[in-house]
């Protein structure tokens, strides 16, 4: 059965599942307002960091363009910035790696219209999306910009805020010792904010992602509010202070006579609403259009779920598309059944890390901090959100975690 499936967004959502489809001979249209060039001269948009299973993936995908083993990271160094600072280190059992979108996109998209799939680039709305329903099989919205997210009823049971949970300052920035070994640094300012230093493949080469995230009314929220675009020096000169006296294991890897954005453009200020949406609108005539990406779910990059739980989700409706014979009420189905469990596990647990820890999360951290066999498999988990959600969905449920580890920890 011949099929065409149109695709709105040319992200990492859109752009695994159209390249699964003609990985797999199902004709696949994205449209997208962005061309390669213009994506290529973008404002940061994000730092991305994708866990072993998305890299896993992207080999599946042939799009394993970056093997470069010194991309890699292969670690979370922990800093906890309390009045007896704690410091420990997670390992993953396979690594990671962060490559600019700006990068990534571009060269997917290349991909993608080489195996035969067709970019459409023009501006669309909400309105066109009846159009679409003649012309495709299935129409699936990845892009959640105005309306088009707006057509997609928000779960109101999932998203528990109506506001950001954190003031986002992130840049690429060069002057940043490695740590050792190299891995990312995940650094918390209790009552102020947290920090991911992710090493990041940018235009020039080798970069350093800096993601502050800063709690709203906290010392931090200075960096969100300044206007660096008019004051870069100053700026600069801010984050610095900033760094020093919230998280000094990684100032103390900086070399401050070349510290800078790697370039202007590379700064974004800003915040995210959490915001989980239902997946399925009629379209009338029996067509429908499926939700994926960010507009089926949005989560703070605090534990750097989002691109991860996108393509994840995205291959899974992929798979559905490929082996189904009709895009109906038990399609969407069984595709919800799949993608849910992994994503809710995603959107809760960041949304719990980001508030006030509970006693039991903090006796799970002191526990963490001496026990490396429990220390890794929190880490190993950024891969399975929903084990690690399994985990700590109650205080019952961190507390037998804590007990179970001891007794393996003795063992």
């Amino acid at each position: 059965m011949e099929r065409h499936i149109g695709i709105i967004g040319a992200g990492v959502a859109g752009l695994h599942l159209g390249l699964y489809l003609r990985q797999h001979g199902i004709d696949a249209t994205i449209i997208t307002d962005r061309k390669p060039a213009d994506i290529a001269k973008m404002r940061l948009q994000n730092t991305v960091a994708h866990h072993s299973i998305t890299v896993e993936r992207e080999k599946a995908l042939g799009i394993n363009h970056w093997p470069d083993p010194d991309l890699y990271y292969g670690c979370h160094h922990h800093s906890f910035e309390t009045p007896q600072p704690l410091r420990f280190r997670g390992d993953f059992s396979k690594p990671g790696r962060a490559v600019d979108y700006r990068v990534y996109l571009p060269k997917l998209m290349e991909d993608f219209e080489n195996r035969g799939g067709t970019i459409e680039y023009r501006n669309f709305t909400a309105d066109d999306i009846p159009a679409l329903a003649s012309r495709f099989d299935l129409v699936v919205v990845s892009t959640g910009k105005g309306a088009l997210g707006q057509m997609f009823q928000h779960d109101a049971a999932q998203s528990p805020f109506d506001h950001p949970l954190r003031l986002l300052s992130v840049g690429l920035y060069t002057g940043v010792r490695k740590s050792r070994p190299n891995g990312v640094t995940l650094s918390v300012s209790p009552g102020h904010g947290e920090l991911i230093e992710i090493p990041t493949l940018t235009f020039g080469g080798h970069s350093t992602a800096l993601l502050l995230e800063n709690v709203p009314g906290g010392d931090l929220e200075e960096l969100v509010r300044f206007r660096a675009d008019d004051d870069p020096k100053g700026f600069l000169k801010l984050l610095l202070a900033k760094l020093e006296k919230h998280h000094p294991t990684i100032y103390d890897r900086i070399d401050t006579a070349t510290f800078g954005l790697c370039q202007p453009q590379d700064l974004l200020q800003g915040s995210v609403v959490p915001t989980v949406r239902k997946t399925k609108v009629d379209l009338g005539d029996g067509k429908i259009a499926v939700a994926a990406g960010d507009v089926h779910c949005v989560v703070d990059p605090a534990m750097g779920q989002g691109a991860n739980i996108a393509s994840f989700s995205a291959v899974t409706l992929g798979e559905e598309i490929v082996k189904d014979a009709a895009y109906d009420d038990h399609f969407i189905e069984r595709v919800d059944r799949r993608r849910e469990e992994r994503v809710l596990g995603a959107s809760r647990w960041t949304n719990f890390m980001l508030m006030p820890p509970t006693a039991e999360l903090f006796g799970l951290i002191i526990e963490m901090a001496g026990n490396p066999k429990l220390c890794n498999e929190f880490t190993m988990n950024f891969n399975y959100p929903e084990r690690q959600w399994a985990h700590l969905a109650s205080p019952a449920r961190i507390n037998a975690w804590i007990a179970e580890s001891k007794v393996a920890a003795a063992a």
